[in-house]
């Protein structure tokens, strides 16, 4: 018998020879990879539905005649609601199940979805928004599945894909979003995902295995059934103030960019709600017994500048995205005075540069660590700021500067969440990852409000056209701006590398 028909028969008989925890473990890993395909088209899909939607806003304007300040709260309220949702998804992902709350989140995400699509005033569109908001909470919920079927040294490689999915839906939508609304309107862009998210919903309840949240084997059934509902306590009133501090906030910011200083009693009663709510929201954490966001995480000397680094992004990107589609849209000579599909075309080089990049950087995260690579990404995310700030003034100028943070920002991106997934404490990843994911869609709201800010306070009239568009002064401004932030991004780096540095010789010794 010749060797090759010695090796079938081998693994014919082998096959069920073997021990079941080898099958076991073989399954599993091929499970995981199928479980982050799916999840990354979650992302992708999500991504997909909001980057459609952001050259729309000039029509979303128009259609409902509303000033710029009102329609960035389509993307405010929307980011309001993930926000708080998700520390509180995230609890209840520790509390019931990850794949139960996933799935949960995603069927009000389709419902706001299809309520967009037909919507017929600016109220009815927040209130669709508010909705979808909701099911943006998913995203830490999928970040804690992956914490779970992937092992130590394969997670950063698929925290990289899944990050590399926010890409792709952005490279997508700027593709065909543009021409889907130049053809046949923003209505369209719902109307589109809406089937999406459907099918997308209906393979996560499918086919990604539930997994019960983990108790101690040393209790008794009894012991732990009583423990596990002394457990499951959701702390709403948490939920509550972080939601007035949230809201208040970004009330506080809009008002100084419509009424500015003139009517600064409003804006400062706005502030001070939301420092109020933010010492009771506080105060209500340190004496909940099972708080919506525990304090000792934000303590945590690795934990906290990741938190700090991913609100940084979350704040850069969203100030340039919106900043970006009003200069290119502005007439000439103080914007580019192109269309929707211009804006997305200028956008277009940073979105598939990001989309590459996320794909390889979690490869070399998982080759060289964490802290050199995203040191790497800070010196491109503050070259390409600066360069920005001082080259705008074509469309060619401005997508090169773009490619450049697109570099940075892809590598600072996943070092965040792969070192906030990785050194989060396995039992309450849900909850930790929340509060990242909380922190960083805040920062995608602050954002367009501080473009709004400027935009709205520095204004020009051009001859021969009616009403005023944004002066050159408020992009140098926003870009500015957005500059300094990548700045105080790189020294929070330069610290997490020092702390990251001193936990790895105290481990050592």
């Amino acid at each position: 018998m010749s060797n090759e028909h010695k090796n079938i028969k081998y693994k014919k008989l082998t096959r069920f020879m073997k021990p079941k925890f080898v099958q076991l473990f073989k399954t599993d890993n091929k499970i995981s990879w199928y479980i982050l395909a799916i999840l990354s088209s979650t992302l992708l899909a999500v991504m997909f539905s909001e980057t459609m939607l952001l050259p729309a806003i000039p029509e979303i304007m128009k259609d409902f005649n509303i000033p710029y300040s009102t329609a960035v709260w389509v993307f405010s309220a929307y980011l309001i609601v993930a926000a708080v949702m998700t520390p509180i998804s995230g609890r209840l992902s520790d509390i019931y199940g990850k794949k139960k709350v996933l799935v949960t989140l995603l069927i009000l995400y389709t419902i706001g979805i299809i309520a967009g699509g037909f919507t017929n005033s600016i109220l009815t569109l927040l209130i669709s928004r508010i909705v979808q908001g909701v099911g943006l909470a998913a995203v830490p919920v999928a970040f804690s599945i992956l914490r779970d079927v992937f092992p130590v040294d394969k997670l950063s490689i698929a925290i990289g894909v899944f990050s590399s999915a926010y890409s792709a839906g952005s490279v997508l939508g700027l593709l065909f979003g543009a021409s889907i609304i130049q053809a046949f309107g923003w209505h369209a862009t719902f109307l589109l995902i809406a089937p999406v998210a459907v099918i997308v919903t209906t393979i996560i309840t499918i086919f990604v295995p539930s997994r019960k949240p983990q108790q101690q084997s040393s209790e008794s059934n009894d012991d732990a059934f009583d423990k596990k509902k002394k457990n499951n306590k959701v702390d709403i009133k948490g939920g509550i103030f972080l939601s007035i501090t949230i809201t208040t906030f970004l009330i506080g910011l809009t008002l100084l960019e419509t009424v500015g200083i003139s009517n600064s009693a409003l804006i400062l009663l706005s502030f001070g709600i939301s420092s109020l709510s933010l010492g009771i929201f506080i105060a209500i954490e340190k004496r909940s017994t099972f708080p919506l966001i525990d304090l000792r995480m934000i303590k945590h000397k690795i934990i906290l500048p990741s938190y700090i680094l991913l609100t940084l992004t979350g704040i850069t990107m969203f100030l340039i995205y919106p900043t970006i589609v009003q200069l290119a849209r502005t007439p000439q000579p103080l914007g580019f005075g192109g269309d929707t599909i211009d804006a997305g075309n200028v956008q277009l080089p940073f979105m598939i540069t990001f989309l590459v990049f996320a794909t390889i950087s979690s490869f070399i995260i998982n080759r060289f660590g964490n802290i050199k690579p995203a040191i790497i990404g800070g010196i491109f995310v503050v070259i390409g700021t600066s360069s920005l700030f001082i080259f705008h003034s074509t469309e060619r100028e401005v997508s090169a500067n773009l490619v450049l943070m697109a570099i940075g920002l892809s590598l600072t991106n996943i070092v965040g969440w792969n070192i906030l997934v990785s050194s989060s404490p396995k039992e309450y990843t849900g909850t930790s990852v929340g509060v990242g994911a909380l922190l960083f869609f805040l920062g995608m709201a602050i954002g367009p409000a501080l473009s709004g800010i400027y935009i709205q306070t520095n204004q020009s009239s051009i001859d021969g056209i009616d009403g005023l568009f944004p002066s050159k002064e408020s992009f140098n401004l926003i870009f500015l701006t957005a500059g300094i932030l990548s700045i105080v991004s790189m020294f929070n780096l330069v610290l997490l590398k020092r702390r990251m540095s001193y936990r790895k010789k105290d481990i050592t010794n």
